[in-house]
């Protein structure tokens, strides 16, 4: 899967801290003596899904290179109120100056793939999916669907380049001629590339299978149409996915029409924080 390359990494820790950072930090720098050293962890606050340990090692570790890891848990572990996520010992004014990035990256990512898992638990036993979407925060598009794989979801597209989706701004600039839409895609793009359409009404459906569609995106649609146009597609396409409404009271339903997958921005766009602190 898509993931970021250790430079592409570094380069996104050194925005965050130099965001962070600016000209320094006067509060540290003043008060803590340059070879000061010290043990601190970082204790989760909440239940929930560990992710983003390897991230916040590498903020730590961009201020100094010779911090220790004394104990770590692992992305994917269970949390619960007060469990040590990382124990850190180290320069004193690297820790406070890469604290607050570090939980930034930790909260953030671990908030992701707890609702994820909430998501997955909701629908476990339907044989969907819960899958995230391209609503994700600019820059950050790698972690938080890495987020939503360690909280058990799926990943839909990463981006524009790697799947085709034709939605309903695309037919309209066709003049809603679902076929040719289709045809132009199969013609343009390379073998490898599934062709998705957005179908909003059974009609759309319809024509979706017949222009020869890989799979179909039924949005927005009511159970009754929604489980019907499952009963329409079944064996006609490669998968069927539904989008639009979902959330944790919604779901379950959802899943039970017999679509393949769901996509649930929500995962990434409106995921609280798993909140953590860190004590010395």
């Amino acid at each position: 899967m898509y993931k970021y390359s250790e430079l592409d990494l570094d380069a996104l820790i050194s925005r965050a801290l130099q965001e962070d950072l600016g000209a320094g930090d006067w509060t540290t720098d003043s008060l803590i003596p340059a070879d000061h050293s010290m043990q601190c962890a970082i204790l989760a606050q909440a239940e929930g899904v560990l992710c983003g340990v390897a991230v916040a090692q590498r903020v730590f570790r961009a201020l100094d290179p010779d911090i220790q890891f004394p104990h770590a848990l692992s992305d994917g572990a269970l949390l619960v109120p007060d469990a040590p996520v990382l124990q850190i010992h180290g320069n004193t004014r690297a820790i406070l100056k890469a604290e607050r990035t570090a939980l930034n990256f930790l909260q953030h990512l671990s908030g992701i793939a707890t609702l994820t898992r909430q998501f997955v638990d909701a629908i476990e036993g339907t044989g969907a999916q819960a899958t995230d979407t391209r609503k994700t925060t600019p820059g950050l598009r790698l972690l938080e669907k890495y987020a939503v794989r360690v909280g058990g979801g799926r990943n839909h597209r990463v981006g524009l380049y790697d799947g085709i989706l034709i939605k309903d701004n695309h037919l309209v600039a066709l003049g809603g001629d679902i076929r040719e839409a289709v045809r132009r895609a199969r013609q343009n793009a390379h073998h490898l590339l599934a062709v998705e359409v957005e179908c909003t009404t059974l009609e759309q459906v319809e024509q979706a299978i017949e222009a020869g569609a890989d799979g179909l995106l039924l949005d927005n649609m009511p159970l009754e149409t929604l489980r019907e146009a499952v009963r329409l597609a079944k064996g006609r396409v490669r998968f069927i996915e539904a989008s639009g409404g979902v959330n944790l009271n919604t779901v379950r339903a959802i899943a039970e029409t017999g679509v393949d997958y769901i996509s649930v921005g929500a995962l990434t766009h409106s995921a609280p924080i798993l909140p953590m602190h860190l004590e010395f």
